[in-house]
């Protein structure tokens, strides 16, 4: 049996793929202008075939822009929390794997570890993708890296800036640096960097990452500003951490700093007044909702992808 095709980080997917992936998010939206959102995609490159997706950590976006991608690629979906499985309690993730293997085509995990994923995905017969985990989140980054694209920014050169704290979101933006050519830089206080085997990882790989604890100054000029929650599931500090990230907010000075025509990125849910200013998030820079909805189109050409 040959090897499934996985999809559980950016970086250790080669570029020229993950090109292949995003041309198809791209090709896959343009081909639905006009459609309903329930109707299959002419070519239904998935009929006869079922994903499973299990969710540890509740979603929203993940959970339905899956189900609905597997419905217009003509397939079908089942969906499990961890109040239905097993898995990792009563039984082990690698007969979990194992099982599930034989019931259906692939499997998405959202996780709450991501050493769950890796042996799920060790164990398992048919393709298993990230949606995410404590480490990395790459299926999010492929719908901002296509939300950029289709806001006519080029991707190798341009300046990007995360400002906040050093999460899986950041890190997978990191891999994506080296993949993809652009600019990075990092403002995060002390005590919320990205893990130094991250940036080692990336940095091996050719990106160029830049490190600054001055929010504005990381900022200034940039191409496109990302911010995150400063509180996510699981953080049990959460009044610690808004003291220790509020000076890292995003305001209308640090959208000022960056390039006039700058776009201004969040993968959700948003917190106004915390991490964000509602005038930011809800201004003319930002492009928070094409991004959230190109989740739906760059994960079904990752499905897509991990099938052929």
């Amino acid at each position: 049996m040959s090897t499934p095709r996985h999809f559980l980080g950016l970086d250790d997917i080669p570029a020229s793929e993950l090109r292949v992936i995003l041309d198809e998010a791209h090709r896959r939206k343009a081909a639905r202008k006009g459609m309903s959102k329930g109707a299959i995609d002419a070519d239904a490159p998935c009929a006869g075939k079922t994903l499973a997706l299990i969710f540890e950590k509740s979603s929203t976006r993940t959970r339905f822009s899956f189900d609905m991608g597997m419905r217009q690629l003509g397939g079908s979906s089942i969906t499990a929390t961890s109040n239905d499985l097993q898995l990792g309690r009563g039984e082990a993730v690698d007969d979990t794997a194992k099982v599930l293997s034989r019931f259906v085509d692939g499997m998405m995990l959202r996780a709450n570890r991501h050493a769950t994923l890796m042996e799920l995905a060790r164990n398992a017969s048919v393709p298993v993708i990230n949606g995410l985990t404590d480490r990395s989140h790459p299926c999010q980054i492929m719908a901002d890296l296509q939300t950029l694209e289709e806001q006519g920014r080029t991707l190798k050169g341009l300046r990007l800036t995360w400002v906040g704290d050093g999460n899986n979101v950041a890190v997978s933006f990191c891999h994506a640096a080296a993949k993809f050519g652009f600019d990075l830089t990092l403002s995060t206080p002390a005590g919320y960097g990205i893990a130094e085997t991250e940036l080692s990882i990336a940095n091996g790989a050719g990106a160029n990452i830049i490190l600054t604890a001055d929010p504005m100054a990381a900022a200034s000029a940039a191409d496109v500003v990302i911010a995150d929650t400063f509180v996510s599931m699981g953080d049990d500090d959460a009044d610690k951490r808004l003291s220790d990230l509020s000076p890292y907010q995003v305001t209308d000075a640090v959208m000022r700093a960056a390039d006039k025509d700058a776009l201004f990125l969040h993968c959700l849910p948003a917190h106004r007044g915390e991490e964000v200013t509602a005038s930011v998030i809800d201004g003319p820079h930002s492009v928070i909702f094409d991004e959230a909805e190109n989740r739906l189109h760059a994960q079904k050409a990752i499905i897509k992808w991990c099938f052929d």
